[in-house]
């Protein structure tokens, strides 16, 4: 079949047709269809399988992590028990606001044990952080060195929470020899220590809702300290006039 032939072909005696331009057309419609199909079938077919397989893959590692956690749930039950007791353990060694005065008087009492002489002991006032008090309290004891480290060590013994700070160690050989020009040798080389003891105590809870309290306060005056400003053109302008009253 030559050029000429096919160009002579007419659709409606397609029964006519040699078989080779038949098998043409029935390849073509074949090809067409296939097309079609892919087109409009399979391929948004395929995008919902990949991304079926994007969602089982992110399913699937959610589901490790959590069979994980499962397989550990009674381990990290015992880890979360521990963990409450000890904070238990650390709150019972933070003194409430009625055992303070006991505190203060047990650190003065270790000093005294300890040989020590108090120039100093000044509670000062308390400072508040977010679930406990700090309170400083300026000591300045005289003695020798060890009787200083055996202070500091029973403050550490303490059953509450005692931390020393700014230590500041220096010679009082000078200030007794200036009282006592021979000095007896319990007095010779003796040392003055000053520090800044620290205890804390918890905040019970109406102390903590008044220093939350108290921040929130803050944070509003901070926010409507500014006042509000005058509307434009309310600044110097003239009174209007009044209505002469009729007689």
């Amino acid at each position: 079949m030559d050029l000429k032939e096919l160009n002579n072909l007419d659709f409606s005696t397609i029964g006519d047709w040699p078989p080779l331009a038949k098998g043409i057309l029935i390849l073509f419609l074949c090809g067409a269809l296939v097309g079609g199909w892919y087109w409009f079938v399979t391929l948004d077919q395929l995008d919902r399988l990949a991304l079926a397989e994007t969602q089982e893959t992110e399913l699937r590692a959610t589901f490790e992590s959590k069979q994980r956690l499962a397989a550990n749930l009674e381990t990290h039950r015992e880890q979360l028990a521990q963990m409450e007791e000890f904070l238990q353990d650390l709150l019972r060694q933070l003194p409430g606001s009625a055992e303070i005065a006991a505190l203060l008087v047990d650190v003065s009492q270790t000093g005294l044990a300890a040989g020590l002489e108090f120039e100093l002991f000044q509670p000062t006032a308390e400072v508040s952080k977010s679930f406990y008090a700090e309170l400083p309290i300026q000591v300045e004891v005289k003695g020798s060195y060890h009787q200083l480290g055996t202070f500091v060590s029973g403050l550490a013994a303490l059953p509450r929470i005692v931390t020393v700070h700014d230590v500041a160690i220096a010679s009082a050989d000078k200030e007794s020899r200036v009282t006592t020009p021979n000095p007896p040798p319990t007095v010779a080389g003796r040392l003055s220590m000053r520090a800044t003891v620290k205890t804390y105590r918890y905040l019970d809870d109406s102390e903590l809702a008044q220093e939350q309290g108290a921040k929130k306060g803050a944070k509003g005056g901070k926010s409507g300290g500014q006042g509000a400003k005058p509307a434009p053109g309310a600044q110097g302008k003239p009174a209007g006039k009044q209505a002469p009253a009729k007689p």
